[in-house]
Parts: C-alpha cells; structure tokens; sequence
C-alpha cells in the first residue's frame, strides 16, 4: 500500500488551501527567503498558465530558480537547461525545490577512442 505524502505533517489538499505566503512559512530559510522575495513571480506563473494546466500542456520556462509549490502539482513543464526544454511532469515531492533541480546542465560524459597524439604509443604515428 502506498504512503499518503505529508509536507511538514500536512497532506497535499491541506497545502494547495494555503496561500502562497503561508506555505513559505513551512518551508526552510533559503526557500522560504526566496518564495517571500519572489512572491509575485510565482503567483504570476501559476496564474498565467492555470488555463494550460487544466488542458494538459506543457508550460515552457526558463525559470529554473522558481520553487515548486503546491498549486503546480500536475502541471506538465518545460524546463531549459541551456540547450533544450526538459518536459518534467510536477509530482507532491517535488514541493519545495526549484525546477532546475529536476533539469540536469551537464550530460554524462561518454568518450570515444583515443585520437592521435592522446597516447606514448600514439606519438610515433604519422600525423596526416
């Protein structure tokens, strides 16, 4: 059986009723100082794109530094990370990070063969 999710011992419905300003309250100092300072980012980017929430579309942002909060439970983003939009589907655990958590920057490094010269027993070969 799967465990109800709780922020801070309040279940999901108790937290989409609080204002936005009262969830701060719940959060730690640096999220919490960063939802108080960008309050009317946040609720315009919830606003702005409740319409497109409730169709199921993707939002597309470049507001990495955004805290999750959570009237943006199962809104669908597209998050940049440098190069592309990263579609993250936004769940309760999310609450209370930013979304560039959820975008990774950096790829995961695959290398090839070694390329002349890489190697000691490379330099001998002719460069051409």
């Amino acid at each position: 059986m799967a465990k109800e999710f709780t922020f801070r011992g309040k279940s999901l419905e108790e937290l989409q009723k609080l204002e936005t300003r009262e969830f701060a309250k719940l959060l730690g100092s640096r999220e919490k100082r960063s939802v108080l300072r960008g309050f009317e980012v946040i609720e315009n980017f919830v606003s702005r794109n409740r319409g497109k929430i409730e169709n199921g579309k993707t939002v597309k942002t470049h507001l990495r530094q955004l805290i999750v909060v959570p009237r943006m439970v199962g809104m669908s983003v597209g998050i940049h990370n440098g190069k592309e939009f990263v579609t993250i589907k936004i769940i309760p655990e999310m609450v209370g990070h930013r979304l560039g958590e959820f975008a990774s920057t950096r790829k995961k490094v695959e290398h090839g063969s070694p390329g002349i010269g890489a190697t000691k027993s490379s330099a001998g070969a002719s460069v051409k």
